[in-house]
């Protein structure tokens, strides 16, 4: 399900933040499936439950995941989710590009890396 890599750079609790959200992008966990308790998933993982609710509480926040008291945590419905995180990116993109441009990155290298990102799909 979520792959944890110890040389990663990240904390544990974004690598499963970013592995539930690919699973649900991807489709592979749809609207309405009832997420791995936070026991269930942290011993899975060999990992503290603390990480797993700090990971469920952002994708909650994200509009990812809802939960209901004594039920559990449910993927979210998509349309809402997709937008929201496509925003976000977006948002994110475009320091990521102010900071580039400022780094000296030219409008025609900017491109050719959108293109070559393109052309994996």
């Amino acid at each position: 399900m979520i792959q944890l890599n110890p040389r990663d750079h990240r904390p544990i609790n974004e690598q499963i933040q970013d592995g539930l959200r690919r699973l649900i992008l991807s489709g592979v966990l749809e609207q309405g499936d009832k997420m791995p308790s936070v026991r269930q998933l942290a011993a899975s993982l060999a990992i503290n439950p603390n990480t797993i609710q700090r990971a469920y509480a952002q994708l909650e926040a994200e509009g990812y995941l809802e939960s209901y008291p004594g039920k559990g945590s449910f993927v979210a419905p998509s349309v809402e989710t997709k937008a929201h995180r496509r925003q976000e990116l977006l948002e994110e993109l475009d320091r990521t590009v102010e900071e580039l441009v400022q780094l000296g990155m030219t409008r025609q290298e900017l491109a050719a890396r959108l293109e070559k990102e393109g052309e994996k799909r």
